[in-house]
């Protein structure tokens, strides 16, 4: 072991590792100062019965990292989200015209994830994108309800919850329509989807009309 430690560089790897060889003295100089150096917990005797008698691993001393505190990403729950009115939107907000380039986008939007809303579309595969649809900035017409007085009433949707869609009027209202016992209409180009709020997870198709369920 000793002679292996103590053995001349190649040539070629001398010239990669761009270290000059070592001989006699000089070599067994070299190499006592490097080994102290890279293992400095043993001493001078400690280094030769070492050599004597297994191989060493010299490995690179690593700076520990010092841990710090994690940053917990949780993102905030109902409560919390109603105590901070994320879900209201400000009086100063709630103007029709504001919301037009949302409906333009929506139009947009739709008419691309149904190829086109062509007069000969498949009516099965309507049925399915409509089922995954986001209807934000739809103009949302309330044909049926049981409260007489949301019937009629016309707006964009400009936010839907899990029991109700809040829409904005041309006359700058705010309106909060509960999906249950409603019928909704959504003009899309030739088609008429009509969204009923007292089921989910269904699609229906009669007479050219189509019909989803929220």
């Amino acid at each position: 072991m000793e002679s292996m430690v103590f053995s001349s560089l190649p040539p070629d790897q001398s010239a990669l590792l761009g270290v000059e060889p070592q001989y006699g003295d000089a070599a067994e100089k070299f190499t006592s100062a490097f080994l102290k150096t890279s293992v400095p917990k043993l001493g001078t005797q400690d280094l030769e019965d070492v050599l004597l008698h297994k191989a060493v691993v010299m490995q690179f001393a690593r700076q520990k990292k010092m841990k710090g505190k994690k940053v917990s990403h949780r993102g905030l729950n109902a409560r919390e989200r109603r105590q901070l009115k994320v879900f209201e939107l400000k009086p100063e907000h709630q103007k029709y015209e504001l919301f037009l380039p949302l409906h333009d986008l929506w139009k947009q939007y739709i008419t691309d994830l149904c190829n086109g809303l062509k007069p000969g579309s498949n009516p099965q595969m309507l049925q399915q994108k409509l089922l995954k649809a986001d209807f934000h900035g739809a103009i949302l017409t309330v044909v049926r309800s049981k409260c007489p007085s949301y019937v009629g009433t016309t707006g964009i949707l400009v936010q839907e919850l899990k029991h109700i869609f809040k829409i904005i009027t041309k006359e700058n209202r705010l309106k909060v329509i509960p999906k249950r016992n409603s019928v909704f209409s959504v003009e899309m180009g030739n088609f008429v989807t009509h969204i009923y709020g007292k089921c989910s997870g269904q699609v229906a198709l009669e007479h050219g009309r189509t019909a989803c369920f929220a």
